[in-house]
């Protein structure tokens, strides 16, 4: 079963890629316009012992990067690569061979998975899949120092759903076959794999239960724990059962684990057993659970003073104080517990859980016994969100100095007795890999959330080496500017905006100001901007904080609309929808498990449904949330909502009634768009994504009649989850849609659909925008930053028809006055063909005279040809006979070039002009 499960996937690999290759839009090309400055998050990195300025630096969902200059520049080397999502490299620096686990470790909400092991011997040129291609997420990966052929992996395996492919694999043949040695169940996996630097027989791994769904995060089980292997990963003993010293039970969260030698073993806990009464974190005045079993009298009697401090400290409404909650409680409308409920929620749940959190333990007699070796709490580490870090080192040459990695760094000189945090103000707070260097103590690589950070002096210090366009974006938008801005929402990057002009480049610290701007913090989401005034954005972060702000005066007032007390909370998704009206920019609507209106710029807000969702379940992650709204721009009112549990409703009355039109539809999935035609009426697209099912298929409908049929326009996507789908602006027939690994084009409005690939690397695209006069197509990856494409050629693919060429007419070319200098000038020249052949390109003056001819190997499809704007020697003197006033010069470099004026474009028997400025 398994080799024929390789069959399949290989088999559909070169299926898909034959595909891409007979796409008519494979050429288009696409450019990156960054920003680069904030980065996205790192997951590990592998420095060569004998250089260290010499190391590869993975990013979660952003590929692998090479620097041989300290990380002054990078390279990418995996662009190649079948997918961009990493979980942890190895590299044997003798033969340069490169291992790469895809699929990040960390369980989180945006942990892309993987399609097994990819290896590259030849440095990234090429890379094969050597195995494991549903363990979907890899902890770690130990090559054996002595046989570059034999290598470990740590396998942590699905995220939302129990499988049989994780826990300890080995290769001794270099990935030709593989073999399960450590296996617990099938929801237990291997999150971490050290091994002894002075005998590499001796390995340490940390076994992981876990279980994600959609609306809950169980991160712990008795089933982890640590285990160890004397004979190089062949066979494995539990080295913490009842009695090591070490925690064991329910509440055993993840493990990190760092060998010193053989003896020594460090070991961070994220423990989530409840702490005793009386020991959780102290705090002042009424406290929530205060209000659960009050009664009225009691209520009544507290303090005005007391009880407007807790109103006031847990961001309650102004309208709420103290004389207002105790007349509505005399009334009956409200009882004291409102107070509690009021506050609670399944983010908050999981958040505010006392639990003991991180803990480091050390055993010295190679993990027979374990013991703590702190006596206070932790506390600050990750708080409830030890699923996300877990990453620990001791000095290869030094056994006291320990680092443990959560929302600060922190260090120990004393063996995890005491810890003192050393990030600096230019190092972002979540850390997620570390590199110590074993021949010098204080020099330390630190990967987190915001990139790579250098110090050589253990922290006090650190250098910020962020080069690479790697944000990590949720979200995308323009507004109406010349040039156009782009805005966006990043992972745990804030909101930032900047010109859609940026080219990379260094020389904006000679000026001190990055052309990108930050307005937002936390995870950065959704962005509206007012099309009346560019500078009035909306903007927020996580589970439904926004804001309004000015960004020319730097006004601004929060956004987060709440529920009246006595009434159930509302429920945002940790990416909260949110959309200004097409027909009035004053009237801004909000999604919780409701829709909420704004008539006044989000000052007020008021419900126009009941809830929209299922219900919701039970659970530490908020569900039954809507997660996409569009309004039709054929009438106000008419409005259509998606929601994270599988429904789509329409309203088209303003929310006077509501119909769910999603009954004929997949149920359960998540519903990543609903787009209201803008080209008619009654038609709407929808996109359902199943990744939180750990269900990669395509879903893409549209319907002709407001959603009472539906008809599914998969035909030519590869099998990834769809995120996104808009409509061309200038014509209705052409679509685009972005997956967890591609973006595409369709020309029938879905009936087929054609991959781009020129420039854009296997991220995942959450978002995509069309400017409407500037005609780009704008790219919101997830760990590639941000693409665009000026797609104004495509827009004219109705006008192709039969034609065996379809010659478009390009931008005029502004000729550098210096050309041949320091500057060599170009036009690009885009035709449609429609076959595979070489086409000749003339270059022709007002008088026919040909000037310059150029060949190309032309695809089926739209091509583009770069040609330098030089004529032949002949042709200068033809075009000097036309024009005897004329005069062209040689330039520096011995070429000739057109001068001003406007020239003829011709491949076999059409023509375009071409003008020079």
């Amino acid at each position: 079963m398994k080799n024929f499960k390789l069959f399949l996937l290989l088999n559909l690999a070169f299926i898909f890629s034959i595909n891409a290759q007979e796409s008519i839009v494979k050429n288009v090309p696409f450019t990156n316009i960054g920003p680069t400055i904030m980065s996205g998050r790192i997951v590990d990195f592998d420095v060569n012992p004998n250089n260290p300025i010499e190391f590869y630096a993975a990013y979660a969902s952003g590929g692998l990067w090479y620097t041989n200059n300290n990380g002054t520049s990078f390279t990418p080397v995996a662009d190649n690569a079948p997918t961009q999502n990493m979980g942890d490299i190895a590299v044997d620096w003798n033969s340069g061979t490169i291992w790469i686990g895809t699929g990040e470790s960390n369980s989180s909400r945006s942990s892309y998975s993987g399609i097994g092991i990819l290896k590259s011997t030849d440095k990234g040129k090429t890379w094969t899949n050597v195995g494991l291609e549903n363990s979907q997420h890899i902890g770690r990966i130990v090559i054996n120092p002595n046989n570059p052929d034999d290598v470990t992996v740590a396998a942590v395996g699905n995220l939302y759903t129990s499988s049989s492919e994780r826990g300890i694999y080995k290769t001794t043949d270099g990935g030709k076959t593989w073999k399960n040695v450590l296996f617990i169940n099938n929801g237990t996996g291997a999150i971490d794999l050290s091994v002894s630097p002075t005998n590499p027989n001796v390995m340490f791994a940390a076994m992981w239960e876990r279980e994600r769904k959609a609306w809950d995060f169980d991160g712990d089980g008795e089933n982890s724990g640590i285990y160890k292997s004397t004979d190089g990963g062949h066979t494995w003993t539990n080295m913490t059962p009842e009695g090591s010293g070490f925690p064991t039970g329910t509440g055993v969260g993840r493990i990190g684990v760092s060998v010193f030698n053989d003896n020594v073993v460090y070991a961070l806990l994220d423990n989530q057993f409840r702490r005793p009464p009386g020991k959780t974190r102290t705090s002042q005045g009424l406290q929530k659970d205060d209000f659960k079993t009050m009664s009225n009298a009691d209520f009544l009697s507290l303090d005005n003073k007391s009880l407007n401090g807790y109103l006031r400290n847990n961001r309650f409404p102004r309208k709420y104080t103290a004389e207002s909650v105790k007349a509505s409680v005399k009334d009956g409308k409200v009882k004291p517990s409102d107070l509690a409920l009021y506050l609670e929620n399944a983010n908050a749940a999981l958040f505010n859980s006392p639990v003991i959190g991180a803990e480091v333990y050390k055993s010295t007699n190679g993990g027979k016994t374990w013991k703590k070796t702190h006596d206070d709490y932790l506390d600050g580490v990750y708080s409830s969100y030890g699923y996300y870090f877990g990453v620990i080192a001791v000095n290869p040459s030094n056994e006291s100095k320990v680092y443990i990695l959560g929302v600060p760094l922190l260090k120990s000189d004393d063996g995890g007795k005491t810890f003192s945090r050393i990030g600096k103000e230019n190092v972002h707070s979540d850390h997620q890999a570390i590199w110590l260097n074993p021949k010098k103590e204080g020099h330390i690589i630190n990967g987190n959330d915001g990139g790579v950070n250098i110090t050589y002096d253990d922290g006090e210090n650190w250098t910020k080496n962020n080069s690479t366009s790697v944000g990590q974006f949720y979200y995308i938008n323009v507004d109406n500017q010349k040039p156009y801005n782009v805005y966006g929402g990043l992972q745990d990057n804030g909101v930032w905006f900047g010109p859609s002009t940026y080219r990379a480049s260094k020389s904006w610290e000679g000026g001190g100001r990055y052309p990108y701007r930050r307005i937002g913090g936390g995870d950065g989401m959704q962005v509206q901007i007012d099309s009346r005034n560019n500078n009035i954005v909306y903007s927020g972060s996580q589970f439904g904080f926004y804001s309004r702000q000015n960004l020319e005066t730097g006004e601004r007032i929060s956004i987060n609309p709440k529920h009246e007390l006595g009434d159930s909370p509302y429920r945002y998704n940790w990416q909260t929808p949110i959309l200004l009206s097409p027909h009035n920019q004053d009237i801004l609507y909000m999604g919780s498990n409701k829709l909420l209106r704004s008539l006044d710029q989000g000052e007020t807000f008021e419900v126009i449904s009941d809830d929209l969702t299922t219900g919701g379940k039970k659970g530490n992650v908020p569900y039954g949330t809507l997660t996409a709204i569009s309004e039709s721009p054929f009438k106000f009112g008419m409005i259509y909502t998606g929601s994270d549990d599988g429904y789509i409703n329409l309203t088209t009355n303003g929310g006077g009634s509501w119909t769910r039109v999603s009954d004929n539809l997949p149920q359960g999935l998540w519903v990543s768009r609903v787009i209201a035609s803008q080209h008619k009426k009654e038609r709407v697209y929808a996109t359902l994504n199943g990744y939180r099912n750990d269900d990669f298929k395509v879903y893409a409908y549209v319907s002709e009649d407001m959603g009472k049929t539906w008809k599914s326009i998969t035909n030519g996507i590869s099998d990834a989850p769809v995120n996104v789908i808009k409509e061309d602006t200038k014509d209705e027939n052409i679509l685009y849609l972005g997956t967890d690994n591609g973006v595409y084009a369709s020309f029938d409005r879905g009936n087929n659909w054609h991959e781009f690939s020129n420039g854009l690397t296997k991220a995942a695209v959450h978002d995509l925008v069309v400017h409407p006069e500037a005609n780009d197509l704008v790219v919101g990856t997830h760990g590639r930053s941000i693409y665009k494409a000026n797609i104004s050629d495509l827009q004219k693919y109705s006008t192709i028809g039969t034609k065996a060429i379809t010659v478009f007419k390009p931008s005029p070319v502004q000729m550098p006055r210096f050309r041949g200098r320091s500057f060599e000038p170009s036009a690009t020249i885009s035709f449609y063909s429609s076959a595979k052949a070489t086409q000749g390109i003339n270059i022709l003056s007002e008088g026919g005279a040909l000037l310059n001819s150029i060949k190309v190997k032309a695809d089926k499809g739209f091509n583009y040809a770069k040609y330098d704007l030089t004529i032949s020697s002949g042709g200068r003197k033809d075009l000097m006979k036309e024009n005897s006033k004329l005069n062209i010069p040689k330039a520096q470099n011995g070429k000739y070039y057109l001068p001003k004026g406007t020239y003829t474009i011709e491949i076999g028997s059409q023509k375009t002009i071409l003008e020079i400025k």
